[in-house]
């Protein structure tokens, strides 16, 4: 393969460099959180943590784990980045995002450091395109100080049974609001739209559920338009995980498996839009 032939000399200029076979297996993952335009990249020896944000309010990061890479080189503790995902979208898909039956489009990403751009280099059927985008300082992410005992209640289900629920739902709601119990109606999803109220009910005996551990009652109600990018990562996943904590910050997790069958992972974190009572 070309890219396999770039000179040692030049390989110890990069404090980071990692190849895929198929270039696919990254871009479908920055696909499911491509709702601003930039992105913040961390790579450590774990893999490479993408985070888009939006008004303070909504984060979503995707986790590649080294794994998944068929060479991943770090050369400091933590090298981070700040890059147009809407650019680097654009570039992995220079050769139409092929989808031919044993055709892909092999990837080397490369970055010399500070104030250098990440550069890609795409190769498929023998033909080589370099492509370098500028790099910013990553601005500060927040911290939603969603630590796992600070979690109230948590769930885990297959997807399809989300899918179903946001098909059927009013999205013409201002908000979604999600209702997680110990008691009836253990998990309900909720819109309030043009065509009236609508719910959405889960039993915890589901065959759908393979986790429900919920502590206490919690009614949240959250922005439609916060979760709707969400639903990107939801249509790729396989199962996800719900999770809210004790101040009605909602996490959700998804696990997407690659055309390779490996495991990536997709959080949004959404701060609640207001404390429902329960009666």
């Amino acid at each position: 393969m070309p890219l396999s032939t770039q000179s040692q000399i030049e390989d110890e200029q990069y404090v980071f460099m990692a190849s895929l076979d198929n270039a696919r297996n990254i871009s479908n993952i920055l696909k499911a959180i491509a709702f601003k335009d930039h992105a913040v990249f961390t790579a450590t020896p774990n893999g490479l943590k993408v985070t888009v944000e939006d008004s303070k309010c909504l984060q979503a990061n995707a986790f590649i784990q080294v794994e998944v890479f068929q060479e991943f080189t770090i050369k400091e503790d933590v090298v981070g980045f700040q890059v147009n995902l809407t650019v680097l979208l654009d570039c992995l898909n220079i050769f139409g995002g092929s989808t031919a039956p044993g055709v892909s489009t092999a990837l080397r990403i490369c970055y010399k450091g500070y104030g250098y751009p990440l550069t890609l280099f795409l190769e498929e059927g023998g033909v080589v395109t370099v492509c370098k985008i500028n790099t910013e300082e990553p601005e500060e992410t927040i911290d939603f100080e969603f630590c796992s005992s600070d979690v109230t209640n948590k769930i885990i289900l297959q997807s399809e049974n989300l899918k179903e629920a946001f098909s059927e739902l009013d999205m013409t709601s201002e908000v979604l609001q999600f209702t997680m119990s110990p008691n009836q109606p253990y998990f309900r999803l909720s819109t309030f739209g043009n065509s009236g109220n609508a719910h959405y009910d889960y039993s915890k005996d589901s065959d759908m559920m393979e986790l429900f551990k919920c502590t206490k009652t919690q009614t949240n109600r959250y922005k439609m338009s916060l979760l709707k990018p969400s639903t990107k990562a939801l249509a790729l996943s396989c199962k996800v995980s719900v999770r809210t904590n004790s101040r009605g910050f909602l996490s959700l997790q998804y696990l997407i498996r690659n055309d390779d069958g490996q495991i990536c992972f997709v959080e949004f974190y959404c701060c609640p839009d207001e404390d429902v009572e329960e009666d």
